[in-house]
């Protein structure tokens, strides 16, 4: 069965259909076409998405949604962008999967990945979710024209970076269930305080349905203000935390440097699992998803079976092995986005390895973006998390990391570099066999290509 047919395209986007066709996917990004697909040709500040329909042709889109009349199948419409919005609130109304939506400064990719999978042991087939990071005002409404009316679950990411854009995108999807992943100092150059992005956090809640469930982070500082809003929409609330008190708590953590194990209670039941992933910060993760999967109506077994096996995400904490030397190092894979707190604790997660035979502790770290006047006090701080860590040698990247070198001092080696060009030239210097590496950072620096290029190195 198609995901859609013209028809029904036409009929969602008020548009008129040219021509009979079905498609199997949707998408705005020519290169991510596939054999099938329908192309959205959006109109944007930079680009205009008609330029590409002979690209979007050639890889086998099987029609088109344009605002200009084309000599091919499509669905002719005034407004590309308002039809992609208006084809997303159609597959909402047609389906009746229980919807999940995830914002958070951090955690919110990884969490909204743990749930897809968690899920998925109990709905196999069923389970819909946001691919990548598209989040965005563009990636939700997407998101959503991607799910088949058959879905018993979708899963959502919501992200923002001003006040407003989440009651904007909780409002199109309109979740069942909202979570907030955690509060921190992400994207603080377009806020005045934490709380301020607390409050921009909380607006998810206002997309609740009457009976919704909002899901909290109970140990977090702004947990109050999430909770006022949580209460003024009417939801039932569920508060997830490392410490009683909370409703889904971890009574018994033991970190490991590779995984952790949890005795968590949920509610009234008691669950013993693994996470796959390091640190303490994804054991919080894992609370979070149980406690959505529990409201959610699955099975928590089956998550606790999917979170044990949680691991390999690129850029979120996933470890592969380089050459290096006369041997091989590991690194950690973090280079997808970075802000103080999840720096923090990836530094944290770094410090509990145990290097093997004569290996060090590296970290490649890139700047933190979006950060504002705060940023020369927010990279500084990093500091003693690096120090704490053990680390030996610490490879700065880009012109924000200034006030960390300078914080380090002499303390540990420290190589400030400009980009991520001359971190790699640096590191194929550097980096010897049992090393352990940590590669994180905002992901405009870069740092992911310093990953591959060091990949492509291991010895067939």
């Amino acid at each position: 069965m198609s995901l859609w047919t013209s028809q029904e395209i036409a009929a969602a986007v008020g548009g008129a259909a040219h021509g009979d066709f079905a498609v199997d996917g949707v998408t705005f990004d020519s290169r991510e076409v596939v054999a099938g697909d329908l192309f959205i040709a959006l109109r944007g500040e930079a680009t205009d998405g008609h330029r590409f329909i002979d690209g979007a042709l050639a890889r086998g889109a099987a029609g088109l949604v344009v605002s200009e009349p084309v000599a091919v199948p499509h669905v002719l419409v005034a407004d590309t962008m308002a039809a992609l919005n208006a084809l997303g609130v159609a597959a909402r109304t047609r389906s009746s999967a229980m919807r999940i939506g995830v914002t958070g400064s951090v955690g919110k990719t990884g969490v909204k990945e743990a749930l897809k999978s968690a899920l998925g042991r109990f709905a196999p087939d069923a389970v819909h979710a946001s691919v990548k990071s598209y989040n965005n005002h563009t990636g939700v409404p997407l998101s959503l024209a991607r799910m088949p009316a058959a879905s018993r679950f979708g899963v959502f990411e919501m992200g923002m970076n001003h006040a407003g854009e989440l009651t904007a995108l909780t409002g199109l999807v309109q979740p069942h269930i909202a979570m907030v992943t955690w509060v921190a100092s992400a994207h603080r150059e377009f806020f005045d305080s934490e709380a301020d992005i607390a409050r921009a956090k909380a607006e998810i809640f206002s997309g609740l349905p009457a009976g919704g469930t909002a899901i909290i982070p109970h140990d977090n500082i702004h947990a109050e203000i999430l909770l006022a809003a949580a209460r003024d929409a009417g939801a039932r609330i569920i508060r997830f935390g490392l410490n009683e008190g909370a409703d889904v708590w971890a009574e018994q953590v033991k970190l490991h440097p590779d995984c952790s194990c949890v005795t968590a209670r949920i509610g009234d039941e008691r669950l013993t699992f693994r996470v796959g992933l390091a640190g303490k910060h994804w054991v919080n993760n894992a609370l979070a998803v149980l406690a959505a999967v529990q409201a959610a109506g699955g099975d928590l077994a089956l998550a606790g079976l999917a979170l044990a096996e949680f691991s390999d995400l690129p850029g979120r904490g996933r470890r592969l092995r380089v050459a290096a030397g006369a041997g091989q190092a590991v690194i950690i894979d973090e280079a997808y986005n970075a802000n103080p707190a999840s720096m923090a604790a990836s530094l944290a997660v770094l410090g509990a390895i145990a290097p093997a035979r004569n290996g060090r502790r590296l970290a490649l770290l890139g700047a933190m973006k979006e950060l504002g006047e705060l940023s020369a006090e927010f990279h500084a701080g990093i500091a003693p998390h690096l120090i704490a860590a053990g680390v030996a040698v610490a490879v700065l990247v880009g012109p924000e990391m200034q006030p960390l070198a300078k914080a380090l001092g002499r303390q540990i080696d420290v190589r400030h570099v400009a980009n991520a060009d001359a971190a790699l030239a640096e590191l194929q210097g550097v980096l010897a066999a049992d090393d352990v590496l940590l590669v994180k950072g905002s992901n405009s620096v870069g740092l992911g290509r310093v990953i591959t290029a060091l990949a492509e190195e291991v010895p067939a």
